[in-house]
């Protein structure tokens, strides 16, 4: 590689590892490297899952470099990590200083916020979810002493690692108004932090634990400071000064890695190149652990139970949408792996030299020829399954909805992808295609049903694992060339973006509908009969 080329560096730190690539301006990954994370568990507690931003930042170093998603970091204000753990040491310094998305200690903290309606809740699709910053904020102080809550700043991941590299510890617009509650064009609510009990944060209008007061919030993609701090460019190995792009959530830079693509269909490769006006009718979906879906517009669109309109989270004077579907890919794993026949499945996999959702799919052929049916939705349509093991992201935004036996698990994720499409629409979008990324993204028959179910195009990027540090990437780049407009923010997108393959669309979702219904009514009638 000659040294006058430029190269940018992306990273994703989702749940379970870090990955780093090196990426070319063509959007070519010419190198990439994933190390895995620890995650620790509570054997009393099921809800509680936590990190450590040094043992992540260490696996970062030993990838390559910075940006990251969406979880709770909380430091002291030399950038010390706050151990988060209930017990003596919370409050104090250690490594266990991040919650994440999946914790739901706060569950009684989020209930207190939804009864303080203000216009920050607006725009959390009317409800406070488990999954956001405040209600875990609020947990941390009712279990910290006062003193060791007071030393304490709070980060989203992305805006942590940011200062980690540069020492500025500047917030992007992505993480505060799409998980700590910032209202666009009117900041932080002193209002609705004092009457949630958090009123200390306002520290006479400085916000200082919080960040972004007197206008020190970034756009997507900005350079945040000076660049890598000279202690990080020697951590990292790389050239103090290096441009750091303000960054995104995993999900919103998965977004970027995908929507702009073109597309091959019947072989043929899309000669027009999209538009920027193009970004509001492509929903991207990045299927990982959970399922996220983004969407853009020119105007803020509100979705009872879908999280937004955020201004500026990606593009300046832009809007995004977030709809979500929690643990898709932890429930199409349980499925598999607690399933009876799992060590025979896996043992065939392994002698036959297959990915395990090919061995599956060979299967469902197999059945589909001896029943003599047309499809595989013909083999399981008396068999019903509601997907909702770890409660509803999005449209109902109920952290209580469970799991129950209803249709094929595949066929559940898809009808419910259905049912984000429908809300977004009904709203006031106008959706006309699906950009899936992510580990699912490999399932041939999970993406026809996608495309069937929802009756729409459903293009699958080159690499189902490369969205987010792709993204991550044009973030770089963006800082590097000092872009500011959407305009040339979406050409940068689009140069980057390798072409994807498109799925033409070929059940009905009434009956996945009333069992929403159905659980909610049983639900209801359990608790009233035993009070």
């Amino acid at each position: 590689m000659g040294s006058e080329t430029p190269y940018f560096i992306g990273i994703d730190v989702g749940t379970g590892s870090a990955r780093a690539s090196l990426v070319a301006q063509n959007g070519e990954i010419k190198a990439s490297s994933t190390k895995d994370t620890i995650t620790w568990r509570d054997q009393h507690d099921h809800r509680i899952f936590e990190q450590s931003t040094n043992n992540i930042w260490e696996q970062i170093s030993r990838d390559l470099a910075s940006m990251p998603p969406a979880l709770l970091a909380v430091s002291d204000f030399d950038a010390n990590p706050i151990t988060v753990t209930k017990g003596n040491g919370i409050g104090k310094n250690g490594d266990r200083n991040i919650i994440l998305w999946a914790d739901h200690r706060a569950e009684k903290e989020a209930e207190l916020i939804k009864l303080h309606w203000v216009d920050c809740l607006e725009l959390c699709g009317g409800t406070m979810s488990l999954e956001m910053e405040v209600p875990k904020i609020l947990w941390l102080k009712k279990h910290m002493d006062p003193a060791l809550f007071a030393r304490c700043q709070f980060f989203d991941l992305p805006d942590f690692f940011t200062y980690k590299a540069t020492g500025d510890s500047t917030r992007s617009y992505c993480s505060t108004t799409c998980k700590c509650s910032f209202v666009p064009d009117k900041g932080w609510q002193p209002d609705f932090f004092k009457s949630i009990g958090l009123g200390e944060l306002i520290d006479d209008g400085n916000w200082k634990q919080m960040g972004t007061a007197h206008g020190k919030v970034q756009t997507a993609g900005s350079p945040v400071g000076q660049g890598l701090s000279r202690q990080a460019a020697e951590e990292l190995g790389l050239v103090e000064g290096t441009a750091v792009g303000s960054g995104l959530i995993d999900a919103y830079a998965g977004w970027m890695g995908t929507v702009a693509a073109r597309y091959t269909e019947n072989g043929q490769l899309s000669t027009i190149l999209p538009s920027l006006d193009q970004s509001r009718h492509r929903l991207a979906a990045v299927a990982g652990t959970s399922t996220c879906h983004i969407v853009q517009s020119r105007e803020g669109v509100f979705v009872k139970g879908v999280w937004g309109p955020y201004k500026d989270a990606a593009f300046p004077g832009w809007w995004m949408n977030e709809g979500g579907q929690s643990s898709t890919g932890q429930l199409i794993d349980f499925i598999i792996t607690t399933h009876t026949a799992y060590p025979e499945l896996k043992e065939r996999a392994k002698q036959e030299g297959k990915a395990i959702h090919i061995i599956l799919l060979d299967v469902l052929e197999k059945l589909r020829h001896e029943n003599q049916v047309d499809t595989y939705t013909e083999l399981t349509k008396h068999i019903h399954f509601y997907p909702d093991f770890h409660g509803n992201r999005s449209p109902i935004a109920d952290s209580r909805m469970r799991g129950s036996i209803y249709y094929l698990t595949l066929e559940a994720i898809a009808l419910q992808t259905r049912h984000i499409v429908e809300a977004l629409n009904t709203a006031g979008h106008d959706i006309t295609s699906l950009y899936m990324s992510g580990g699912q993204a490999k399932n041939v028959v999970m993406m026809q049903l996608f495309a069937d179910t929802c009756d729409i195009p459903v293009i699958l990027p080159k690499s189902h694992s490369e969205a987010v540090v792709l993204g991550a990437a044009m973030l770089g780049r963006i800082a590097a060339e000092g872009v500011k407009v959407g305009e040339d923010m979406w050409k940068i997108m689009v140069e980057m973006t390798p072409a994807g393959t498109l799925v033409a669309p070929g059940a009905s979702s009434k009956i996945f509908r009333e069992t929403i219904d159905i659980q909610k009514r049983w639900r209801q009638e359990i608790e009233e009969a035993s009070r």
